[in-house]
């Protein structure tokens, strides 16, 4: 696997020639809609088959699997179109292996809202261990509301992913309740109430294991929060399920603020069965225009999280989207829009314009004017930035990833994760 970066005058097959690979799998293997536009500074994974079969009339993967003592879903791990194609068609190169040896085994969750659209999902899966489903809240009286989850949960046991429930604070409105959380921590009645609701609805949907998700917690609620925390587990634990705590991201014990203050790594981490730290939303809505997850800020978190927690318990939180911003950015006036990852690349194609790198945030970048004559400036992910970031995760020896989230495709970082690692599967 290599990265490389487009230079003015560079084409597909020139980059395909370049490096004796097919230019139909350049353009697979990194999403890219049309492939006579490249942008200068875009960078593209090049992958470099070992073992490849060409698909004759009438064969099936399991067929082809079988052949090579392999399995259909490390075909659709090296071949990502695979899982939406509608079949296969003769003459066509499966790739069975690649060149290069991996780095070892790692975890991947990803978090997903129930109308994902359906093909995002299916190329997504091959790579996932767990999927987060967002989410069930629930009332005063210690009643769960209901999500329309049970498609995703018969899709991911379909690819031998773990279907996770995710539990929140979050109202219809879809912002994080103090009130209602503090409620949850401080009445055992309503706090029992929920945990068996949780218990009984996983069982009743085949979920595997529980996200915790609760985020802007008063600090007045810290004792109680762990409290809730180690009964929750405790049961859960006791019917065979796992329980993940999401944590804001902390860079010391004693970082102040509402985010952080309850979010107490150590006793979490002692009583958690695994961690999500939320190392992503520097740049933001409603903040300065910067980097999502600047990968000097992520490895602050990790560099203080590892001191404290086990190794083997943390997922490193990693972002799949980025935002535009309208320039000047005025504070309290700007609001950002997010966008996928992809389309990004597209926009800046279409914008004629160059894409940068910032060497110290690890991300790209690249600025343009709309059609109302303002400048704008977007920063979003590429294979890039998650090679850095998967750098921090492998440095530090991490249980994993959790990708917030994976609603909108990002086709080179799926397949930047198959080239390097093995991924886990524990279904």
């Amino acid at each position: 696997m290599q990265i490389y970066v487009v230079q003015s005058g560079d084409t597909i097959t020139g980059i395909a020639r370049m490096y004796n690979v097919s230019p139909r799998k350049i353009v697979t293997d990194n999403g890219i809609l049309n492939p006579n536009v490249l942008v200068v500074g875009q960078a593209l994974l090049i992958q470099f088959p070992d073992v490849v079969h060409t698909v004759r009339p009438g064969e099936t993967l399991t067929q082809i699997a079988a052949k090579y003592n392999t399995s259909v879903l490390t075909l659709y791990q090296n071949n990502f179109y695979l899982t939406t194609a509608p079949s296969l068609v003769a003459g066509e190169q499966i790739t069975i292996s690649y060149q290069g040896e991996k780095q070892g085994e790692v975890s991947v969750n990803g978090y997903a809202y129930p109308y994902i659209d359906r093909n995002v999902l299916l190329r997504t899966l091959p790579f996932l261990t767990m999927l987060t489903i967002f989410g069930y809240g629930f009332t005063d009286d210690g009643n769960l509301i209901e999500i329309d989850d049970q498609p995703l949960i018969e899709m991911a046991r379909q690819f031998q992913v773990a279907p996770i429930m995710l539990l929140s604070s979050v109202t219809e409105s879809g912002s994080f309740s103090t009130e209602l959380a503090s409620l949850l921590f401080n009445n055992i009645a309503v706090q029992n109430r929920v945990i068996d609701n949780v218990i009984t609805k996983m069982h009743e949907k085949g979920y595997l294991g529980l996200d915790v998700d609760f985020e802007y917690v008063q600090a007045t609620d810290a004792d109680a929060f762990i409290a809730f925390l180690e009964n929750i587990t405790s049961r859960l634990n006791a019917e065979g399920f796992t329980v993940n705590v999401d944590l804001a991201p902390k860079v010391s014990a004693t970082q102040t603020g509402l985010l952080y203050e309850a979010h107490d790594y150590a006793r979490i981490g002692a009583v958690a069965n695994t961690v999500l730290l939320m190392t992503y939303e520097y740049g933001y809505t409603f903040g300065p225009p910067m980097a999502v997850a600047p990968v000097n800020q992520v490895k602050r978190v990790v560099e203080y999280a590892v001191t404290v927690i086990p190794t083997q318990k943390i997922f490193m939180g990693i972002p799949n989207y980025g935002y535009i911003w309208r320039l000047p950015y005025e504070r309290g006036t700007t609001v950002a829009a997010s966008l996928g990852n992809q389309f990004a690349v597209q926009l800046a194609a279409r914008q004629h314009t160059e894409i940068f790198f910032d060497e110290t945030a690890q991300s790209p970048y690249f600025y343009f004017m709309d059609r109302t004559g303002h400048a704008n400036v977007v920063w979003f992910e590429d294979v890039r930035s998650i090679q850095a970031k998967w750098q921090v995760i492998a440095g530090h020896s991490l249980l994993g990833a959790g990708y917030w989230n994976i609603m909108r495709p990002f086709a080179q970082n799926w397949n930047f994760i198959n080239a390097m690692f093995n991924i886990r599967k524990i279904i």
